[in-house]
C-alpha cells in the first residue's frame, strides 16, 4: 500500500515520547507498538488509498481512557485516526504520518435495550448484526443492513452515515442515530473573547460530551448528532450511540427477481418502479460478472443466463403485499425483462441475497478493487449505467456493477491484474470519470461509503465553493488543533 502524504502528526523524534507518555497513563496491553501489528490497523479495505506510518496504536477499553488518548495526542500535536472494524472502502481509517491509530473494535458492549421506547444504548465496537441479533430477543429490530454487516461495527456505520440492502424504504444510520457521546476538542483562546460569546462551560480536548436526546422528537439547540453521523472521525470520537428501534418484522416476505437482457435495460425497469410509486424494501441490481464471481468462489448454486439481475424484496403483508408484489413483477415485465419469478421460499432468496452481500469479497479474490459509490437521482440511473458501460470501453477495462439500485446508489468495481501499471493508471482515470458523470447527472460521489482519502478531489468537484468554506469553518471550531483525522473528506 503507498504511503499517505504527510498531513499531520508527531515527528519521528517525538514519537518515542509519545509512546511514553501513552504509556505512563494507559496499560500496557492497550498499546500497540509492533510495527506488523501497528500496519494492520492502519488502513481500512480501500486497497487503493494510500497508508501513512503511524506511531503507535492504542485498543482502547472505555471512554475514559479515548479522553487520555485525546488529550495525549492534543498535547504533542500528534494526529489521531480512529477505527472500528476496518472494512470501509475510501481510506477514512487510514493512518497518516506520526498519528495514533484509536482502535474502538473493543469498546463492544450492548448497555441497554429499552423495549418500552423503542431504543438501545451501545458501544462503537458493537457489530452490525451482532447488536440485531441482541436487540431480536426483544423483538425488536435495527434496519441499516450494509452488506458488511457481519463485520462493520456501529462506530464504523455512524462515521460514514451507512445504508445498506433495506434503506430504500427504512433510511440510513443517520434516521436512527437519537444521541452519542463523544470526546471532543475545543477552542484555542486568541484575544479577548466578544462581549456575549463568553462560555463557562468550555469544552477542551479529552472532554466528553452528550448529544442528542433519548425521545422520539426533539429541536433543543442544533443538531449536533446530525453533525457528527457521517464526519468519519473528523470532529471528534464518539463512544456511546443511542440508536432507535423498530418492532421486528411478522410474517415472510415475498422476492421478485427479474432477469434483463443488459444493464441499462435493467436500469429502466427501476425507473418504471418509482414511477408507479412502489415501494419494496430492498431493490438491488447484480450484474453477471458479479454473479460468477460469488458462484465461482461460494458455489451457492447460481445460475447467471442473463446479463443482469434485479432483486426485489416486499415485506408487506396480506393483499397490500401480493399486489404490490405483482406491481414490481408488472414494471419488470414491462420494461423489458426477459423473465420474473415471484417467490416466498425464504432459502431461495436468501441465497440471492447472501450473493449480493459477497460481491465485494468476491472480487478481491481476483485482484486489487477500486470500488465506486456514486449515487445518482432514480430516474438518472440508466443513464449512469451506460456512462459506466462507455467510460469501460473507453478505458478497455472490465468494470462491474452491483447496486442498490432503489436509491440510485451505484457500486461499480474495476479490478485490474496485480503489477499491471498501465491498468492501475487506466481505473483511476475511469473511477475520477464516474465521479464526474454522476456528478454531471445531479448526483453525488459517495452515497454511503463516505469521502475519506479516494473521494476528496471528486467532493471538491460537487460542493458549492462556500458550502465547503462553511464545512472548514465548522472543522476549525471544533478541533483548532486539526488532530482529529485529518487529511480525510
Amino acid at each position: 500500500m503507498e504511503s499517505a502524504q504527510r498531513v499531520s502528526g508527531a515527528g519521528e523524534a517525538d514519537a518515542g515520547r509519545l509512546l511514553e507518555a501513552l504509556g505512563r497513563t494507559l496499560p500496557g496491553d492497550r498499546i500497540v507498538a509492533d510495527p506488523d501489528v501497528l500496519a494492520a490497523l492502519s488502513h481500512d479495505e480501500a486497497e487503493w488509498a494510500p497508508a501513512g506510518r503511524a506511531a503507535a496504536g492504542v485498543r482502547a477499553h472505555s471512554e475514559s481512557e479515548v479522553q487520555q488518548v485525546v488529550r495525549i495526542c492534543a498535547e504533542f500535536g500528534a494526529a489521531l485516526v480512529p477505527r472500528g472494524a476496518g472494512t470501509g472502502l475510501s481510506g477514512g481509517a487510514n493512518a497518516v504520518d506520526g498519528c495514533v491509530v484509536l482502535d474502538l473494535a473493543r469498546m463492544d458492549r450492548v448497555i441497554e435495550i429499552d423495549r418500552d421506547n423503542l431504543l438501545c444504548v451501545v458501544q462503537p465496537g458493537v457489530v452490525n448484526n451482532d447488536l440485531k441479533a441482541a436487540v431480536a430477543e426483544y423483538g425488536l429490530w435495527y434496519p441499516p443492513d450494509p452488506a458488511s454487516a457481519p463485520w462493520s461495527t456501529i462506530g464504523g456505520n455512524v462515521a460514514t452515515n451507512a445504508g445498506g440492502l433495506c434503506c430504500l424504504k427504512y433510511g440510513v444510520t443517520r434516521d436512527y442515530v437519537l444521541g452519542l457521546r463523544a470526546v471532543v476538542g475545543g477552542p484555542v483562546a486568541e484575544g479577548p473573547v466578544a462581549e456575549g460569546a463568553a462560555v463557562e462551560e468550555a469544552v477542551a480536548y479529552g472532554d466528553a460530551v452528550r448529544l442528542g436526546r433519548r425521545t422520539t422528537k426533539g429541536v433543543a439547540g442544533l443538531d449536533m448528532v446530525g453533525l457528527f453521523v457521517g464526519s468519519e472521525g473528523t470532529l471528534g470520537v464518539v463512544t456511546e450511540v443511542t440508536l432507535r428501534l423498530r418492532p421486528a418484522l411478522a410474517g415472510t416476505p415475498r422476492t421478485v427477481v427479474g432477469a434483463f437482457p443488459d444493464l441499462v435495460t435493467a436500469g429502466e425497469a427501476v425507473s418504471q418502479i418509482t414511477r408507479r410509486g412502489l415501494g419494496p424494501s430492498v431493490l438491488e441490481l447484480l450484474d453477471r460478472a458479479c454473479l460468477m464471481a460469488v458462484e465461482d468462489w461460494k458455489h451457492l448454486g447460481l445460475e447467471a443466463s442473463a446479463a443482469a439481475l434485479l432483486l426485489a424484496r416486499v415485506d408487506t403483508h396480506g393483499d397490500s403485499g401480493a399486489a404490490e408484489s405483482d406491481g414490481l413483477a408488472a414494471a419488470m415485465t414491462g420494461a423489458g425483462a426477459l423473465w420474473v419469478a415471484q417467490s416466498t421460499d425464504d432459502a431461495e432468496a436468501e441465497a440471492l441475497f447472501e450473493a449480493r452481500r459477497l460481491v465485494y469479497p468476491a472480487f478481491e479474490r481476483l485482484g486489487p478493487v477500486l470500488t465506486e459509490d456514486v449515487c445518482v437521482p432514480r430516474s438518472k440511473v440508466p443513464a449512469m449505467l451506460a456512462q459506466i458501460e462507455a467510460i469501460a470501453a473507453r478505458h478497455r477495462l472490465q468494470i462491474s456493477t452491483v447496486a442498490h439500485a432503489g436509491d440510485g446508489n451505484l457500486h461499480p468495481l474495476i479490478v485490474t491484474p496485480a503489477g499491471d501499471d498501465a491498468a492501475r493508471a487506466a481505473a483511476q482515470a475511469a473511477f475520477e470519470e464516474l465521479l464526474d458523470g454522476a456528478i454531471a447527472l445531479g448526483g453525488t460521489v459517495t452515497g454511503e461509503h463516505g469521502v475519506g482519502l479516494l473521494k476528496r478531489d471528486g467532493m471538491r468537484r460537487e460542493l458549492d465553493p462556500g458550502s465547503l468554506a462553511l464545512q472548514q469553518a465548522v472543522r476549525q471550531a471544533l478541533d483548532p488543533r486539526a488532530i482529529f483525522n485529518p487529511g480525510k473528506g
